[in-house]
């Protein structure tokens, strides 16, 4: 007997992010069980999550650790849909994402690299799993986010998707609701790169260390007892980032001012008033939800399991 699952799942550089879970891309290996916090066994080994993220990754199939991170995403979400009978098979359809500008070259490789020919035994919050990845099937990130919020964008002959995460900025065109792969690009235009600017800007005039979270609460308007000083060049510097971020897109062609623009993304959420208050950007709609890529996976894989279709939108 066997239960059968679908786990979609966005694999970011900063978060992995299932339709109801969002955490760290990062894990710990060792041979001793943890003393906290959220772990699994895999092949005679603990796994735990940590906050310390995995360095960039263009190609996340080179090791088995964007693998491991997807268990936990499973085991996550299983026990969320209660989803589990110890002993049985559980078969898993895993929808995934990369981004549109390295999608034709790394779909194949990034599906091989989940559908494993053998059952996955691990276990995870005191449960065996028995994992048989039954089918998986890549799908276009942003092009998914923009999926969740069709009804909106629907009657725009064309919309730009611009996903700012934590390496990378993603845009994609949408040409009457269809992904226009030859405009597209994956530029190294995160916030991390955000984050790193401020940290190293007010560690040299006010030697004082600031923490990515710290910088989150003051862009968010948030009370985090810095003074004033130290907030009004954080803020200055997102403003500069976000001007020259979208002068870059500009550079590139990209008009944003016709058609739509689609936000999506944790960084787009953080630096939404600087994107709302610039001339650069006409219409605008902004993704709230940063787990909508996942979400779109599942809904491009319900709509090819629907139509019968084996990835015919890709040869």
């Amino acid at each position: 007997m066997y239960q059968n699952i679908i786990v979609p799942i966005d694999h970011g550089n900063r978060n992995m992010k299932t339709p109801h879970f969002i955490y760290t891309s990062g894990i710990e290996e060792s041979q001793t069980k943890p003393p906290l916090g959220e772990y699994l066994v895999f092949k005679d080994k603990y796994y735990a999550l940590t906050e310390k993220r995995i360095p960039y990754m263009r190609d996340k199939t080179v090791d088995d650790r964007f693998f491991v991170l997807t268990l936990f995403g499973i085991g996550m979400e299983s026990e969320r849909q209660e989803i589990y009978c110890p002993g049985e098979l559980l078969q898993v359809d895993l929808p995934v994402g990369l981004p549109p500008k390295h999608f034709g070259t790394l779909y194949k490789k990034f599906e091989a690299y989940f559908k494993r020919d053998e059952v996955v035994e691990y276990s995870f919050h005191g449960r065996s799993y028995s994992v048989y990845l039954e089918n998986v099937a890549a799908f276009p990130q942003d092009y998914a986010a923009a999926i969740t919020i069709y009804p909106k964008i629907m009657n725009y002959g064309k919309t730009t998707v611009i996903d700012i995460g934590g390496f990378t900025l993603d845009y994609l065109l949408l040409r009457g609701g269809i992904p226009d792969l030859a405009v597209c690009d994956s530029l190294e235009n995160g916030v991390i790169k955000l984050y790193n600017n401020i940290i190293s800007r007010i560690n040299s005039e006010q030697d004082i260390l600031l923490e990515e979270m710290d910088i989150d609460s003051i862009l968010k308007g948030e009370n985090t007892g810095y003074s004033e000083s130290v907030m009004k060049t954080v803020r200055d510097i997102a403003d500069i980032f976000v001007n020259d971020l979208l002068g870059t897109l500009r550079e590139r062609g990209i008009d944003l001012k016709s058609g739509c623009v689609v936000f999506v993304g944790g960084g787009a959420l953080l630096l939404r008033k600087y994107l709302e208050a610039s001339e650069k950007v006409g219409d605008c709609f902004f993704i709230e939800d940063i787990k909508a890529n996942a979400m779109g996976y599942g809904m491009l894989y319900d709509r090819e399991k629907k139509a019968g279709s084996a990835h015919g939108k890709k040869e």
